[in-house]
């Protein structure tokens, strides 16, 4: 009962009830010119069909066009409304001069490292190719001198953070989609408390949405009032924003500019399984100790102005390493964000699929996607490559879960080997390349992922992290049932009556 009435008081819930509470009173607008019904009508599937022609004519994939076209065109006289509100981003003035100018503080504080770019075309032409892509789209350098460690559990990741926090000096930024009260939160946010009392500048971004099952409501200014800096990204209101569907998906922690933490650990309990609601919890996350640890400190900086716009020199958070840290390979933090034209998390996975000649291995708690994607999964394992995929035994979206199981069949004929994690869920979101590269980051490879989100990852090139997660996808796939055939007869009602209705919306779930 109680855990019930919490769903029904939380705000996500209520801001839901007040958004159909705005619809029902428009339709009772409608209805109480019923006399004019004909003429309402005819106006209604004149913004339907503007709406249909625009997306025609829009530069985007063509499954979100068709994820959209397909319930205007069933649903006429509401279809164009419903995508004018929920489907066209419409930015601000004062939110596009915002991005604006924290784009162009980012290129100020961005070096372009030409003597790294040097070194790494000396060594492999086709990543240097890779590195260059991410340094033109995403705006962000490759490094060297800088040490990775690779996290295969959230319990591991946690413990290395709060070591890391009780360590700063100067300055802790931190950036999660997902912040939830619980053991995992409660132990950071002590150290947080003493460090802003020892004067140290500790800054804090949740995604309000993320975080809305987590969090009591104005959460942030309970946390500002323990002297943190903090920012609840693109707050949820009761009505209907335009841009809700953008949500900040990054999970940054940035330690005195030497240290950087990135991957798919959020700060809730479930991330270190202290709670169990999928069984058990698998995820990856990976620290950074070095020169490459600036990236994020500027990618912190870049959102955190975006909500909260300041001229502040960047400079004075870069730590400058006077000390080789004899580190191995090259690193390349990287962001995503939905308000370009560029899917810059998407490029890189395709780009790794067509680079692997030996095998590419994927851990991601979802797939759905577009059809390039399927088919460059399919391509790299029928031209020879061992593609694999981990995905989860127990899911946390049933029709997410289901449409992710529609993909079963056709990419088994393709020769890739599936996957799903025994124990229950696992929410890793790697990919790992011939011993030579890999992404361990945010990106899931689905449509929010790509295509809606801020995101972040980091790309590695011939790293210590590199043997560390292989190493994990090893242990991963013993303690995995891989999908048969046999399995996708069981399940034919799902891949070929369920699968091919859900495909239609996908760029929507």
């Amino acid at each position: 009962m109680r855990k019930f009435l919490q769903i029904i008081l939380n705000r996500v819930v209520i801001t839901a009830f007040i958004v159909l509470v705005q619809i029902g009173f428009f339709l009772l607008e409608i209805f109480q010119w019923a006399n004019h019904y004909v003429e309402i009508a005819m106006v209604l599937r004149i913004i339907s069909v503007i709406a249909v022609c625009y997306l025609i004519w829009k530069p985007n994939n063509p499954a979100v066009k068709l994820a959209w076209i397909v319930p205007i065109l069933v649903f006429p006289l509401f279809g164009g409304i419903l995508y004018l509100v929920f489907g066209h981003v419409i930015i601000s003035r004062k939110l596009r001069d915002s991005m604006r100018n924290a784009d162009e503080l980012l290129r100020q504080n961005m070096p372009e490292n030409v003597e790294n770019m040097r070194k790494l075309r000396e060594e492999n032409q086709a990543i240097a190719n890779q590195s260059l892509y991410l340094q033109k789209y995403s705006g962000m350098p490759v490094w060297e001198n800088t040490k990775t460690l690779y996290f295969s559990e959230g319990i591991q990741y946690w413990r290395a953070l709060l070591a890391d926090l009780e360590k700063a000096e100067r300055f802790i930024f931190l950036e999660y989609f997902i912040l939830g009260e619980g053991a995992m939160w409660n132990e950071i946010l002590k150290i947080l408390e003493r460090k802003v009392k020892a004067g140290v500048d500790v800054r804090l971004i949740y995604d309000d949405v993320g975080s809305a099952f987590k969090l009591p409501k104005h959460y942030d200014q309970y946390i500002e009032e323990k002297g943190i800096k903090c920012v609840a990204f693109n707050r949820l209101v009761p009505f209907m924003s335009l841009i809700l569907n953008n949500r900040d998906h990054r999970k940054i922690a940035v330690i005195d500019g030497k240290t950087g933490y990135t991957g798919g650990i959020n700060l809730a309990d479930e991330y270190i399984n202290y709670e169990a609601p999928y069984n058990e919890w698998k995820d990856a996350g990976i620290r950074l100790e070095g020169e490459a640890v600036w990236s994020f400190t500027v990618m912190f900086l870049q959102i955190w102005n975006i909500s909260r716009p300041t001229d502040e020199d960047y400079g004075v958070y870069r730590y400058h390493f006077k000390e080789e840290l004899t580190a191995r390979g090259f690193v390349q933090p990287y962001g995503d964000t939905p308000f370009d034209n560029e899917t810059v998390g998407e490029c890189v996975y395709l780009n790794m699929l067509g680079y692997a000649r030996k095998y590419i291995y994927i851990f991601t708690p979802y797939l759905v996607t577009d059809n390039e994607v399927i088919t460059a999964i399919k391509l790299a394992a029928k031209r020879g490559v061992d593609v694999r995929m981990v995905l989860p035994n127990v899911p946390d979206k049933k029709l997410v879960y289901q449409l992710t199981q529609s993909n079963y069949q056709t990419l088994l004929e393709a020769g890739v080997r599936l996957y799903q994690f025994r124990p229950g869920f696992i929410h890793s979101k790697c990919v790992l390349c011939d011993d030579e590269i890999a992404v361990v980051g945010t990106i899931n490879f689905d449509y929010r992922s790509f295509y809606h989100h801020f995101e972040c990852g980091v790309f590695l090139y011939q790293t210590d992290a590199i043997r560390q997660l292989w190493q994990d996808m090893k242990e991963t796939f013993a303690r995995s049932i891989e999908i048969t055939p046999q399995w996708c007869e069981k399940h034919l009602v799902k891949i070929n009556v369920i699968g091919p209705v859900l495909k239609l919306f996908s760029p929507l779930l």
